[in-house]
């Protein structure tokens, strides 16, 4: 692909640890076309540095001052430094991927640098307007020159606000690659639940760091309760603990309902694969979890208001549920099933794609650039307008 254009040629802009984890195999497939920029929304050299280590990534541009501001802060602060970027050093596309801060800083960047976009996991929709990455994803997909639609699902959803077909692609979802590449053999598989004292299909494995989660001693305490009396019942939950859960846990003054719970740091991405991939049951309020758990396998309850990702739920793999009673009910129904869930679950496909996304992507986002390129004012094949219909990899 990277004969196709030019060097550092693409920017990549990107922001948190999910998105460098969801972009890597696009990365890898636009080799040295890639120019990575990272706004240091999430940045900390221990984490991200590591996320780059393991994924195989180069080394980013950098933006300062993003990290602890506000929303508006951090866009506006990512904004100014990326127009400046592209303005020095013009790129012949902007690739961003879902729904951040950054994803709606680079998109705002390109647009006002009328620099061709292409958004990567388009078309998702929660309609649920107090969440702000619905407003992000939103405003994203509009000023998008290239709609990388993960589902068809996701297609309707961009069809449904009249925008262009012949800017809508279906491709996939990445995640298919990043599980299938990331996730451990079975030896390491092995030697990892060991290290935890786990034995396969016997535990539950919980992650909860979204605000909606943790604002409130009552919602995260709900959650809490119900992860440790799971626990008291037999079953083993491990709980690696998002440092903004940590701090809300001490905040609150909940730290006796982690008594009974495996409680650790955050852990590496190929780590939570193989956990995941044994586990019992998932319960989360990740987004990137309710994609990992359709490829793996693994039924998972969503402790969220709403989802983006439908898909996961209308496939059997996961369900919405509220913090409380709704969780401990089903958690229990769906472990005193477990054997047959696991079966039926491993012949159920993902619903996200064949693991050819970035493929796809990558030359969606080569036939785009020369498409532009023929077409621009002085160019020998074309004229000023709109570039030709893409077509499908």
């Amino acid at each position: 692909m990277s004969m196709c254009l030019p060097p550092s040629s693409v920017a990549v802009v990107l922001g948190t640890r999910p998105e460098l984890v969801k972009l890597a195999p696009l990365i890898h497939e636009l080799g040295d076309a890639t120019r990575l920029v990272h706004t240091g929304q999430h940045w900390d050299e221990a984490m991200s540095g590591r996320f780059l280590r393991d994924l195989d990534l180069p080394r980013p541009e950098l933006l300062t001052g993003v990290g602890g501001r506000p929303r508006a802060g951090q866009i506006a602060q990512s904004l100014g430094q990326l127009d400046a970027a592209f303005a020095e050093d013009r790129p012949a596309a902007v690739v961003v991927q879902g729904d951040t801060n950054a994803t709606l800083a680079g998109a705002l960047a390109a647009n006002a640098r009328e620099i061709p976009l292409v958004h990567v996991e388009a078309g998702l929709r929660s309609f649920d307007r107090a969440m702000p990455e619905e407003h992000n994803r939103v405003m994203v997909d509009h000023v998008s020159d290239l709609l990388c639609a993960a589902t068809a699902d996701n297609v309707a959803n961009l069809r449904a606000e009249s925008l262009a077909e012949d800017r809508i692609e279906l491709t996939g979802n990445t995640v298919v690659e990043v599980v299938r590449r990331q996730l451990p053999d079975e030896a390491a598989r092995a030697a990892l639940l060991a290290a935890y004292g786990l034995r396969p299909d016997g535990y539950v494995l919980a992650t909860v760091h979204r605000p909606e989660n943790t604002d409130t001693a009552e919602a995260l305490g709900a959650v809490l309760a119900e992860l440790d009396r799971t626990a008291r019942a037999g079953t083993p939950v491990l709980f690696p603990m998002h440092p903004r859960t940590r701090a809300a846990v001490e905040r609150f003054g909940l730290d006796g309902l982690l008594a009974r719970l495996a409680v650790t740091g955050p852990v590496g991405y190929a780590d939570f694969l193989g956990l995941a991939s044994h586990a019992a049951l998932l319960v989360s309020d990740s987004g990137g979890v309710q994609e990992e758990c359709t490829v793996l396998g693994r039924p998972l309850l969503v402790v969220r208001r709403s989802t983006e990702r439908p898909e996961a739920v209308a496939a059997g793999f996961a369900a919405l549920v509220a913090p409380g009673e709704e969780l401990g009910g089903l958690a229990r129904a769906w472990l005193s099933d477990t054997p047959e869930r696991l079966t039926r679950l491993a012949a159920t496909p993902s619903p996200y794609g064949d693991g050819l996304a970035s493929a796809r992507i990558a030359a969606l986002t080569a036939a785009l650039t020369a498409a532009l390129a023929e077409s621009a004012p002085g160019s020998e094949s074309g004229s000023a307008g709109a570039p030709a219909p893409l077509l499908a990899a």
